[in-house]
């Protein structure tokens, strides 16, 4: 199919493909649940088939999985695969950094450094999810500025995927911790030193890796023992 109606399906492709990323990280779709093509379509008012077009999206993101005769359901994903998703996210967003640096306006500063005092906010309110969509909004604030748009592009299919451990691990973090960890990263906004941003950044998905791992190890030594 071409023309408008091909265009008109994909852009509500894009939006049901939003619209259940969301469901999906704030835990509405949690690990192993079905996604159920009707159900969705009904609830967004829309056809089957761009809520279609949406879970083949997902499933290119890994995040979801879609079987023959059983159709699309969230997929669990291995630690193994989280941590993998951080290695190449810290790789990724270094580069961001260094490009964007030499780009940021007063405006750019100022916008970066609001979403640190939002994410502030939220994690003295004890609002663990508001943190994370908040951190999601700085990091992605920093890609946008680097003026790449592969670079964002290849960004974006991995941050969904690596956020997904908000809905594994999430509940055993501290908001607190959450948002202290991206201090180093606006000091180095507010001074402009692209270098400072770039170690800061690798350090903060190094502690997050570390955090996650020793925590998923502990979840799943608690799932052996049976408490």
């Amino acid at each position: 199919m071409t023309g408008p109606d091909a265009l008109t399906r994909s852009v509500l492709a894009d939006q049901v493909k939003e619209r259940l990323l969301e469901a999906i990280l704030d835990g509405s779709y949690p690990p192993d649940s079905r996604i159920v093509e009707t159900a969705v379509a009904k609830e967004l008012g829309t056809s089957q088939a761009p809520v279609r077009e949406a879970l083949r999206g997902l499933e290119a993101l890994g995040i979801v999985e879609i079987t023959p005769f059983r159709g699309a359901r969230v997929r669990r994903l291995a630690p193994e695969e989280l941590l993998e998703a951080y290695v190449v996210r810290s790789a990724i967003e270094a580069l961001g950094a260094r490009l964007a640096v030499p780009r940021l306006t007063d405006e750019d500063v100022a916008a970066l450094l609001a979403i640190g005092d939002r994410m502030q906010d939220a994690a003295r309110s004890g609002d663990r999810r508001a943190v994370a969509v908040i951190d999601a909004s700085l990091h992605e604030g920093i890609m946008e500025r680097s003026g790449n748009a592969t670079l964002l592009r290849v960004w974006r299919s991995l941050e969904p995927f690596s956020r997904t451990y908000i809905t594994l691990a999430g509940p055993g973090s501290d908001p607190q911790w959450s948002a202290d960890l991206h201090d180093p990263m606006l000091d180095a906004v507010r001074t402009r030193d692209a270098e400072a941003l770039v170690s800061s950044i690798e350090r903060h998905f190094m502690e997050v890796r570390s955090w996650l791992a020793e925590h998923l190890a502990q979840l799943a030594g608690e799932d052996a023992t049976g408490s």
